[in-house]
């Protein structure tokens, strides 16, 4: 199964870009009339077969929609730390995805080191990732902002913050199937004592995703991996 991703349909005609045509015609070596599936990233999955296989416009036509392709019945939302190498955030995007995730905001906490952070790049790093497991839905991806500016925000569901101090319930006991979740993860140097004390006057609930010391992005793809799984998913 060959997965592209593409936002724009019309009359049941899909023009693929030119990096992407590329890639179909030249290095996979799809030809006329073969079958190519595509999602438009928010859960549309489009069984497709080449009308035109140039190199640098292939042209698809559609012949099966699917609508809400593997929809899970939750949504996943992790807040993570910008963490010291950008590589390590890129890699959380990747596998959070890979693993599902619906939604991810960097945060910048008190003892975070780096300071910015390429949305485009971590943009581009969950479409690739996508396309390679498969999945009809691409994460959200959100601008950094403020520790202290996110947690006031608005959000139904369960709301966790994952830390190293103080009693903290196990994400197996505290999460409840089929919930919306919002996870926060913080710096290498774990949130600071006021940012754990807003976060709990916020309502959020102190979690523990196990015994061992977790770097950040470990951490993250924890908290993603240990959702999807009490989902059964």
């Amino acid at each position: 199964m060959h997965l592209f991703y593409n936002t724009v349909i019309s009359d049941n005609i899909i023009n693929l870009c030119e990096e992407e045509s590329k890639h179909c015609v030249r290095v996979l070596r799809l030809k006329q009339n073969d079958i190519v599936w595509i999602t438009d990233g928010l859960g549309k999955m489009y069984k497709t077969s080449i009308i035109d296989d140039n190199k640098k416009n292939c042209v698809l036509q559609v012949v099966e929609v699917f609508e809400n392709y593997k929809k899970r019945p939750f949504k996943l939302h992790v807040a993570i730390s910008t963490l010291q190498s950008a590589d390590r955030l890129e890699w959380f995007v990747e596998k959070a995805t890979e693993v599902g995730v619906d939604e991810i905001t960097p945060i910048l906490c008190e003892h975070s080191e780096l300071k910015n952070v390429n949305i485009k790049r971590l943009q581009k790093v969950a479409v690739s990732a996508m396309k390679q497991s498969l999945k009809a839905y691409l994460p959200k991806i959100n601008s950094l902002i403020k520790f202290s500016d996110f947690i006031k925000n608005d959000f139904i569901g369960q709301k966790g913050i994952a830390y190293c101090i103080d009693e903290r319930k196990h994400i197996a006991d505290w999460y409840t199937k089929n919930s919306d979740c919002l996870i926060l993860i913080g710096p290498e140097g774990d949130f600071s004592q006021k940012e754990i004390d807003l976060a709990l006057q916020n309502k959020f609930t102190g979690i523990s995703l196990g015994n061992s010391r977790l770097r950040t992005e470990t951490a993250a793809v924890t908290a993603c991996v240990a959702v999807n799984l009490l989902n059964k998913t």
